[in-house]
């Protein structure tokens, strides 16, 4: 199985309780198909950009939800989603779990300390190159 994220827009004409009972029919055909949830957003509204589907850009619901699939039953689920009318935009992004986290990330770079310089010695250092003693 592999770990999944699925974040879409929900239609603007409905209320919250709709949205709430569309996420609800969204998780169950993720399990319908063999998927198990992971964490589950509420939805939430956005305002948009611009119209999606000849929507005003008045707003949307925007959620997220993780969940786990076998990657052969993904494209049911795909069909599932577009047959939906109230969903607007969907977008299924593949994610990587990091099973431990490289050491390199974890030390913190050493600052390197520089002595101080005074000026005589900058001066008499530039004397010596360009050739002024």
């Amino acid at each position: 199985m592999k770990h999944y994220e699925l974040t879409y827009l929900i239609s603007p004409d409905l209320s919250e309780e709709e949205a709430k009972s569309c996420q609800e029919k969204i998780i169950s055909l993720i399990q319908e198909v063999g998927g198990t949830l992971g964490e589950v957003k509420t939805p939430v509204r956005k305002k948009m950009a611009y119209p999606v589907r000849k929507k005003s850009s008045n707003g949307a619901y925007l959620s997220t939800l993780n969940f786990h699939l076998d990657p052969e039953k993904l494209g049911s689920l795909e069909k599932k989603l577009k047959s939906e009318q109230k969903i607007l935009r969907y977008l299924i992004l593949k994610k990587k779990i990091l099973k431990k986290i490289p050491e390199i990330l974890i030390e913190k770079p050493k600052r390197i300390v520089r002595p101080k310089v005074e000026l005589k010695e900058i001066e008499k250092k530039l004397e010596e190159i360009l050739g002024e003693t």
